[in-house]
């Protein structure tokens, strides 16, 4: 593909009717997934000075790895597995849920503002009943072409990350100057999204404003970046081959058929040991309520080409 296709957010509440709203651009109705990118929320920058902060019960998840990533602020994780870790700005923590896992996610009191990105990563079926992991990295940031670039997973610019994932990815922060134009070499096998945090951006022809994300399909060695603006622009990078497998997403679950989504609904309402227990959590609620299955059944999406 040589032009990009832009895809807009749509604004949903994280965690609950009253909770931190977030912007989303995966999926979609008519885009699911880049490369094994299924999920990308985008949020703040949010002033928690004014009003409530983000406090996500413990939820569970399968068949999939959560990838959070901060442009400010600071959040306490908690799982399943046993780990306590800060998720700071600039730092990845990226965690596998595998077969089943729970987590909580709470802004700390120190954070005046908050603003990042939650993304999910789709576990390939051979590989989706994993064990539960975590890692947590802190990329060095490297100047090329003016650009600034985090690497957190994958390879680009000269720069790799040691994370593990299960198919090839790549997740970068970009940070581009005003006027700055930035021709980077990129695998030609890989599909790849660019999603604007601030500032504008042309990306293969087409233009970016802040929470837009722009798809552009395999086939291309180098991809071009400018920002046109009088401002510097933000972006983060993520990439992959075509993931080729039919999923099924519902609510915090990656699966590949309704009866599956139903016997993870019914085994995290029974309080299963296939999901663990968050230990230190304090909110309100120990957990939160997986909603009722719709009355017809759930449908895989189609892998696209």
């Amino acid at each position: 593909m040589d032009g990009a296709e832009v895809l807009e957010p749509r604004e949903v509440p994280l965690g609950g009717p009253r909770a931190l709203t977030v912007r989303r651009t995966l999926p979609q109705r008519d885009r699911s997934l880049i490369g094994a990118w299924c999920f990308a929320d985008h949020y703040g920058p949010q002033d928690l000075r004014n009003g409530p902060g983000m406090d996500v019960p413990p939820h569970p998840h399968t068949g999939l790895q959560t990838v959070s990533w901060l442009f400010h602020g600071e959040i306490e994780h908690r799982d399943s597995a046993g780990v306590h870790q800060l998720v700071r700005a600039g730092e990845l923590n990226l965690m596998t849920a595998g077969a089943g896992i729970c987590h909580s996610e709470v802004s700390t009191p120190a954070t005046a503002i908050l603003h990042g990105a939650q993304l999910w990563v789709a576990l390939p079926d051979a590989d989706r009943h994993t064990s539960r992991d975590f890692e947590h990295y802190v990329p060095e940031p490297v100047s090329t072409s003016g650009a600034t670039i985090r690497v957190f997973l994958g390879a680009l610019a000269g720069q790799r990350s040691p994370v593990h994932t299960f198919t090839p990815l790549l997740g970068a922060q970009l940070d581009l100057p005003a006027g700055t134009v930035i021709e980077l070499d990129v695998d030609r096998a890989y599909e790849h999204g660019v999603l604007l945090d601030l500032g504008t951006v042309e990306v293969a022809g087409r233009r970016l404003v802040a929470g837009q994300l722009a798809y552009r399909g395999p086939g291309a060695g180098t991809l071009r970046l400018h920002n046109p603006a009088g401002q510097s622009a933000r972006m983060l990078l993520l990439g992959g081959p075509p993931f080729g497998e039919d999923l099924l997403m519902w609510w915090n679950f990656v699966a590949r058929s309704h009866d599956e989504i139903a016997e993870y609904r019914q085994l995290w309402q029974d309080g299963d040991a296939r999901f663990g227990t968050v230990s230190g959590y304090s909110g309100a609620v120990d957990r939160l309520p997986a909603p009722t299955l719709p009355a017809i059944r759930l449908r895989p999406r189609r892998s696209q080409p």
